[in-house]
């Protein structure tokens, strides 16, 4: 769930210059496209700039990656304190800062970090730099994606005589990408050189014919799993690309004066303050390829799914609200739930407050009030109960930090629900998936207010598998729906099925992953969603909390009929969408049978 930004300048520094007062023009951008995909990635930052038309002996790529939270902060404090040094002649003249200022160029890739396999530390901030004496062979690239076969590709990598230096996806995605570059140039060459004996002018040309989808292609088709790609190479090509089945997101701008890449639409919009159909989405398995001359054009690096699977977590809650459709469809996805609401309150609205867990359920909060004000023709009482001090998602904190955070993440608005057990508390969530902050802080603060019942609602289905192609859910012991249901089996005599569904995975564990059946889905086929909501209920109730508590979880038809253009639903439904995530589950089921549960 990271975010990518890309910038390409097609006019020279000195247009900008003249038209909007400075040459920073692009960095300006970049550093609004970074900051309002803040909440993409919060475990670091990185940005690099390459340089059109560099003399040889001079630097033409730069490159600066900080870890932490406030990394976006730090990398654009240090380019302003670097431009602060410089005297005023040169922040001025845009050939001058672009012979002496390190981020002054034509190109910039920014990217955002969440990790989501468990690998930190500064060498895995992207961009990713891959060097090399010619410039049409170095290669810089930064993406939002998982790989689910990394074996298949680190061996595939080694039997053709390399030796990656890390096994990470990101490292293999770029060695494999930087291979068939390098075959690509060498194609050319060999070409080009039986026309051509001036090695200068051979370059050039290696440079202007170069076939960008040509050595992508080559290497994506190895690839399984959910991306979104860019990349700059040191001559001045830049590419972005997405995976068949839109698992991950891409949206890009075009005009005569710059091309703009980024994970989200109004993103874009807000930095470019253009209108959302000027922003595109870039087509599954499609890629936009900017030459160094500036040309644009779209390739097919591999035809696009028939069934697509763009993320529908991303609508629910990763990405940010202000988009115009996932505002409607976060709406869509509250209002659905009021008949379930009312029922769980039995009918009384009268005496029932409804509020939402900050942040991200605000808008599906709007939708519930307007659904309930529409079944029962009155207006709903809501208050504000909850308020988030802390401004960080525990959701996607490190393991070690999440337990203590949830502690203390939220406060409660004493007096706004009548004392005494007179008042049903109804709040609603974006989704519920572990259900540690529930147990630890929420329902604990909400039982101060002395409710007659507490009703956590959410907008998303229940979470039961993991999800391989983003956000870092991948130990089935994490989900509290997982709990549940293993508890459901235990307690009605149905072992066996555990046992089964184990038996039946350990049997094909080391089958090609295009054989390999989840049948991890079995686990839930005994109960009903209703009850497996019962159950987690009782489990997520702290004993402290001496009023009843009850979940509503939408339902999968609620889901797609609320986001009907991303069915994208494997965390919910163990669907799949590449058969790497058949095999994950499968290792994850056999990993927490046997009590390793580990990633």
């Amino acid at each position: 769930m990271c975010g990518i930004a890309m910038i390409r300048l097609l006019k020279p520094l000195d247009y900008y210059q003249e038209k909007y007062g400075t040459w920073q023009y692009g960095l300006q951008k970049m550093y609004l496209l970074m900051e309002k995909q803040h909440n993409r990635g919060q475990e670091g930052a990185g940005l690099a700039t390459v340089k059109l038309d560099t003399p040889p002996g001079e630097e033409y790529i730069w490159r600066d990656r900080v870890e932490g939270k406030n990394a976006i902060q730090e990398i654009f404090a240090d380019i302003n304190a670097t431009m602060a040094k410089a005297n005023g002649d040169v922040l001025q003249n845009p050939d001058v800062a672009k012979q002496e200022l390190p981020f002054a160029g034509e190109l910039y890739l920014g990217h955002l970090r969440y990790s989501t396999t468990g690998r930190s530390g500064l060498s895995y901030v992207h961009p990713f730099l891959r060097r090399h004496n010619w410039k049409n062979r170095t290669m810089v690239l930064a993406g939002n994606f998982n790989l689910t076969n990394v074996d298949e590709l680190f061996n595939h990598l080694t039997l053709k005589g390399q030796h990656p230096r890390d096994k990470g996806d990101t490292f293999l995605m770029l060695e494999s990408l930087g291979f068939m570059l390098d075959k690509e140039v060498q194609k050319e060459y060999d070409m080009i050189k039986q026309r051509y004996t001036n090695d200068v002018a051979i370059t050039h040309k290696i440079e202007e014919n170069l076939d960008i989808a040509s050595f992508i292609r080559k290497s994506e088709k190895l690839w399984d799993g959910g991306y979104a790609i860019c990349g700059m190479l040191g001559h001045g090509d830049s590419f972005i690309f997405r995976d068949p089945k839109g698992i991950r997101p891409a949206f890009y701008f075009a005009n005569d004066e710059i091309v703009v890449t980024a994970s989200e639409r109004p993103v874009i919009q807000t930095a470019m303050n253009v209108k959302e159909e000027d922003v595109k989405e870039l087509e599954p398995g499609q890629a936009l390829i900017i030459k160094r001359n500036g040309s644009i054009r779209f390739e097919t690096i591999r035809p696009a799914a028939q069934e697509l699977k763009k993320c529908s977590f991303e609508r629910i809650y990763f990405s940010r609200g202000s988009d115009v459709d996932i505002y409607k469809e976060r709406k869509k996805l509250g209002e659905s739930l009021a008949q379930p609401i009312l029922k769980a309150v039995n009918g009384e609205v009268d005496n029932t407050v409804f509020s939402f867990i900050p942040n991200t359920a605000e808008v599906a909060f709007y939708g519930m009030t307007d659904g309930i004000q529409e079944v029962t023709k009155k207006a709903p009482r809501v208050e504000k109960v909850l308020i988030k001090d802390i401004k960080l998602r525990t959701f996607i904190s490190t393991n070690n930090e999440r337990d203590d955070l949830a502690t203390h993440v939220y406060d409660v608005t004493y007096g706004s629900i009548r004392r005494g057990k007179v008042d049903n508390l109804v709040a609603i969530d974006d989704s519920i998936v572990r259900g540690t902050t529930l147990k630890q802080s929420i329902l604990k603060i909400l039982n101060r207010l002395e409710p007659k019942k507490i009703i956590i609602v959410s907008s998303s289905p229940q979470v039961r598998f993991p999800d391989y192609y983003g956000i870092d859910m991948a130990r089935m012991s994490e989900f509290c729906a997982f709990r549940a249901a293993i508890q459901l089996l235990k307690d009605t005599g149905r072992q066996h099925i555990i046992d089964e569904v184990y038996r039946k995975s350990k049997a094909q564990e080391n089958k090609p992953k295009e054989e390999i059946v989840n049948y991890v889905t079995e686990i839930y086929e005994p109960f009903t969603q209703e009850e497996v909501s019962v159950q987690i209920s009782k489990m997520l109730t702290p004993a402290e909390v001496d009023c009843p508590v009850e979940l509503v979880y939408q339902t999968i038809d609620g889901l797609h009929a609320a986001c009907p253009n991303h069915k994208g639903d494997w965390y919910f439904t163990g669907n799949y969408p590449t058969p790497g995530g058949n095999r994950l589950v499968n290792k994850a089921f056999i990993n927490y049978y046997e009590g390793i549960d580990k990633i």
